[in-house]
């Protein structure tokens, strides 16, 4: 590898549109959404650079309109499994021995494409599968895989930079290699920023890769790779299968050049996945790389001195936006007594005004849950609080799925701390409150640390600095990212690295460095220019 004076640009965040009415912004994603309704689209797999199309088609609808069909998918099964893994170990070589420099131009060629011309289509793909509202797609599908994009050249660029010392009349270095293998990138529905940077980063290392998207992100998935292939990416470097779950893990972990996996998803499956691995140990050629962020039980936790209608906000916003499908959405919260009517007064004001429906009508705050089997979950987490006679129903706690997936925002207050919405991730607008006395803080701060397994996202809310600096160090374990008067939402790459560790995986912080390293496998090379011909050393002189 060559470095003289880097011509990489130093990247910078993507400005997110506003979406003003009238704005540019707005009607080219208008007319986008219109073009997704107006024809069914036809979404194959993508093998070794071809369109793959099956005999079996899946349906694709609106979250919030699930009457409408969007389009069909092309679902694989094993034999399509097998020709993705001799794609990826195909392109293998060629890639892996491409310069990063030519690699990193096509994911810098891919971000400017996704900023430009591919915007509206990529959002308004992710606004109809998903049911994600304007801005929610904006800082999704545009800015933060923008930012995943360009920040991971940054960063690649830096590792490749960091080379050992050498002593005099010896040359030192380290040669950044990519996993033996291939690798397999597991994706979730939520963000279809995650969905396009657990293959693309993996890649960028000079990896090749089967990318298993959620069935419910496949429409915006098809964007995603529509954008790589314009962007120059080779046939067989990325390639995108449907595949049922189960059927495509049996064939990959058993593989033996399966080299790593990164995953977003749940907790379970994760633990499954690392479970098969572990047993598979023995059929690699090397250790595979597990990277995995899982699920979250994310905290607010509020003391006596914090702002009313900053507390409200940020529990509003941090447990709503999305539907609370976030894997950092605010889901409990403990808020002094002393403080609890003026944010209840608060939180309901902010309920009040908030609509919800479709995305098309940007009027619209909440939308969708992703699918029905999401809504039975969520809905039986809400009926079972409405019967419990320590919860009651602060907010919300109505749902409709007569034309889309619809639950109102809900808060519960709960008199038992460990009643189970505080404990168990739902992973829906459900956020549940524990009302302490102000007294108790302390026992508070511990009662945060231990009611959940997983430690991805918290926050705390105080205008009281001893406080803040107290439970930040009483909760260094509770959460890979803490936030200090502020949601427990919205981590920006390349500023908020994001992950948690505990049940919520393995905090490799995607949007960071460190992630990047776990996709390479380093060579140390020594190289003496003049080699000592005889074995003896000064001591042995008499």
């Amino acid at each position: 590898m060559s470095f003289g004076q880097s011509n990489v640009p130093m990247p910078t965040n993507e400005p997110v549109k506003e979406y003003r009415p009238g704005s540019p912004e707005r009607n080219a994603v208008i007319q986008a959404i219109a073009d997704f309704r107006a024809q069914e689209t036809d979404i194959p797999m993508y093998i070794g650079g071809q369109e793959v199309r099956t005999n079996r088609t899946i349906r694709v609808a609106p979250p919030h309109d699930h009457k409408h069909t969007l389009g069909y998918f092309h679902e694989g099964d094993a034999e399509h499994v097998h020709q993705a893994i001799e794609a990826a170990l195909t392109a293998k070589e060629a890639w892996a021995n491409l310069s990063w420099e030519q690699r990193s131009s096509i994911f810098l060629k891919a971000a400017e494409l996704i900023a430009g011309p591919y915007r509206a289509r990529i959002n308004a793909a992710t606004m109809l599968g998903q049911s994600k509202n304007a801005y929610q797609a904006e800082i999704d599908s545009a800015c933060e895989l923008i930012d995943f994009l360009r920040f991971n050249v940054h960063y690649a660029e830096g590792i490749y930079r960091q080379q050992p010392n050498s002593s005099a009349g010896v040359w030192n270095r380290l040669e950044y290699r990519p996993l033996e293998g291939f690798v397999f990138a597991l994706t979730p529905f939520n963000f279809t920023a995650i969905a396009g940077n657990l293959p693309t980063s993996a890649a960028l290392m000079g990896n090749t890769v089967v990318w298993k998207p959620a069935y419910t992100q496949v429409l915006s998935a098809k964007v995603i790779m529509e954008v790589l292939e314009e962007a120059g990416l080779p046939a067989g470097v990325i390639n995108l299968i449907y595949v049922d779950g189960p059927v495509a893990g049996e064939i990959i972990f058993s593989h033996p050049d399966f080299a790593g996996i990164h995953f977003t998803g749940s907790t379970a499956v994760f633990q499954q996945i690392w479970k098969t691995i572990g047993e598979n140990i023995s059929k690699y050629k090397s250790y595979p790389r597990i990277v995995g962020e899982t699920g979250g039980k994310d905290f607010v936790l509020v003391h006596e001195s914090a702002h009313v209608d900053e507390v409200a906000t940020g529990l509003v916003r941090g447990a709503f936006e999305y539907q609370g499908q976030k894997c950092s959405a605010a889901s409990r919260a403990y808020i002094p007594s002393s403080l609890w009517p003026a944010v209840e007064a608060k939180i309901k004001s902010f309920l009040g005004e908030m609509k919800m429906g479709g995305t098309e009508d940007f009027g619209n705050f909440i939308n969708a849950v992703i699918d029905e089997r999401s809504f039975r979950k969520i809905t039986a987490y809400i009926e079972e609080a409405k019967q419990n006679a320590q919860v009651s129903v602060v907010a919300g706690g109505t749902y409709d799925d007569s034309i889309g997936y619809f639950i109102e925002p809900t808060v519960l207050r709960v008199d038992d701390p460990n009643y189970r919405t505080m404990c168990e991730e739902i992973f829906g607008p459900v956020l549940s409150i524990y009302v302490y006395e102000p007294a108790d803080f302390d026992e508070i701060v511990k009662l945060v640390d231990r009611t959940s397994s997983y430690a991805l996202t918290g926050s705390i809310f105080a205008k009281d600095k001893y406080v803040v600096e107290r439970v930040a160090q009483a909760l260094q374990n509770a959460a890979g990212n803490f936030y200090i008067n502020d949601k427990p939402t919205g981590a920006v790459v390349g500023q908020q690295p994001f992950g948690g560790a505990r049940a919520s995986g393995t905090n490799d912080k995607a949007g960071s460095a460190l992630n990047l390293f776990r996709w390479v496998s380093a060579r140390t090379i020594k190289e003496t220019y003049v080699s000592p011909r005889h074995f003896g050393y000064p001591f042995l002189e008499s």
